[in-house]
């Protein structure tokens, strides 16, 4: 697959390579690879270098050596900033668009396909109920998810497909209710519920404010491996070290989409998508010796429930402020009551998270299926 970003390798400050003709090769289980045009080399690139000449369609490219950085940013466009993702990756935004997408495949059946994180091939929960989004969506055109919830019962394996059910329970003039599941093979990997409304004019209206922080342009980028979606966290408050400086339970986070189609579904998909991603970190916040790099080593960290509502019609393509807050951590769980903003500071979302924080020897311990995506 060629990328649609610019992807320049290097070894110290010496530039390897620059291109945005690269070649990604994606096969199950294993590292993806990364093959740049020979004609896109710098001079002298190969001299003394341990790289692999590439065959068939990939006779006229190279592979470097895995010491080699390698980088991976948008196209410029004008004076728009854009953030970096280091290769290896897990994908582009135009990939999680397409996970998003799920297909119809039978009755009320919409199926996902596969595409596995190497590190990690497990499906995160948040994934799951954006999909369960645009199904339901795709069932009701010209309604609006208003509401959606699901528990995430047991892991999911991101290297075989699995199928979204929706079951209706009420479909009337203003109303679709759907219940809603994720079933691979025999198993029900999550459960929950859709409502989809028609909408009508304000009654009356009131929104909580957004909290003052820092816009994106002033927030620090952050790497989480997907070209395409920018990613800032305000105050640089996010680290996975338990060491980390102490702070309140909370992380408020920019995030934006790129290239998304105009499909109002899929942008709250999207919106969806991320729901699952900070809430443990900001409940970790204010511990001593506790971090996300503790995640699958010696803590066992899961989201087990979200509840998301959409206000509005949102756009992913444009900065959402993710405002997450833990009120509570104790007894193996944490609890998040979080908000979204649109880039003018209006909200669009709301959405409440349900999560496991316990150690590997925890005898109560059900399993570990949050996904590094």
């Amino acid at each position: 697959m060629r990328l649609p970003v610019r992807a320049r390798a290097r070894q110290g400050d010496r530039l390897l390579a620059d291109t945005t003709a690269a070649l990604r090769v994606d096969r199950p289980g294993e590292e993806p690879e990364l093959w740049f045009p020979r004609s896109d080399l710098a001079p002298g690139a190969l001299d003394g270098r341990t790289i692999e000449a590439g065959e068939g369609e990939l006779v006229e490219h190279a592979r470097f050596a895995a010491d080699s950085d390698i980088l991976l940013t948008e196209v410029a466009d004008g004076d728009d900033a854009v953030d970096v993702v280091r290769f290896p990756n897990w994908g582009d935004a135009t990939d999680l668009v397409q996970v998003m997408d799920v297909e119809p495949d039978g009755d009320r059946r919409y199926v996902s396909a596969a595409r596995a994180d190497w590190r990690r091939p497990v499906v995160e929960g948040s994934q799951i109920l954006g999909q369960s989004v645009v199904a339901a969506s795709r069932h009701a055109p010209g309604r609006r998810a208003v509401a959606a919830s699901m528990v995430f019962t047991r892991a999911a394996d991101a290297q075989v497909p699995y199928h979204v059910v929706l079951d209706p329970v009420q479909e009337g003039r203003s109303f679709t209710a759907l219940r809603t599941s994720a079933v691979q093979g025999d198993r029900t990997c999550a459960f929950g519920t859709v409502l989809l409304d028609v909408t009508a004019g304000d009654v009356m209206r009131h929104t909580e404010a957004a909290p003052d922080v820092p816009g994106p342009d002033d927030a620090a980028p952050f790497d989480m491996g997907v070209t395409g979606r920018d990613l800032r966290i305000v105050d640089d408050a996010y680290t996975g070290d338990p060491d980390a400086p102490l702070g309140p339970p909370e992380l408020s986070t920019w995030v934006r989409f790129r290239r998304v189609p105009d499909d109002q579904a899929i942008h709250a998909g999207l919106l969806a998508q991320y729901t699952g991603h900070m809430s443990i970190a900001a409940a970790m916040r204010p511990h001593a010796g506790v971090g996300q790099d503790q995640a699958h080593r010696t803590l066992s960290t899961a989201i087990n429930v979200i509840s998301l509502s959409l206000h509005a019609d949102v756009r992913a393509d444009r900065w959402m402020l993710y405002h997450h807050r833990s009120t509570f951590a104790g007894d193996g769980m944490t609890h998040s009551e979080c908000r979204v903003y649109d880039e003018d500071r209006t909200l669009v979302a709301s959405f409440t998270v349900d999560a496991m924080v316990r150690g590997f020897g925890d005898p109560t311990r059900e399993g570990d299926y949050r996904s590094s995506l």
